[in-house]
């Protein structure tokens, strides 16, 4: 069949194994950030999902996501304050991404 000026012999598919098998986490934009930063990941199925922000102590700052999600695109936005809404100082900070089973961590930083 043709399409305005091209002609249709076939429609392909991806190959669902080109797909990734677990979920993706991206570096936070921007970094270094003030006031706040964006973070992306993907999920490639419904899914636990806990994201969760660290000092450099290893102490929890702020969870920013404790829910099931499901799958696709997803993005978080983080301000730059604890779990009790209060600004937290100038540093370096790991989040901390745990989908289902499966754990993964990157590095930002604040600069007030």
């Amino acid at each position: 069949f043709t399409i305005g000026d091209f002609n249709v012999t076939g429609i392909s598919t991806d190959d669902p194994n080109k797909f990734p098998k677990s979920f993706s986490l991206y570096p936070n934009y921007p970094n270094p950030f003030n006031p706040n930063t964006t973070i992306r990941y993907d999920l490639v199925k419904k899914s636990k999902v806990v994201f969760i922000i660290y000092n450099t102590l290893g102490q929890k700052v702020k969870t920013l996501i404790n829910e099931t999600q499901t799958a696709g695109s997803k993005s978080v936005i983080w301000d730059g304050t604890d779990n009790t809404g209060q600004s937290v100082s100038s540093g370096l900070f790991l989040y901390t991404l745990r989908v289902d089973d499966i754990q993964q961590s990157r590095k930002m930083l604040l600069i007030r």
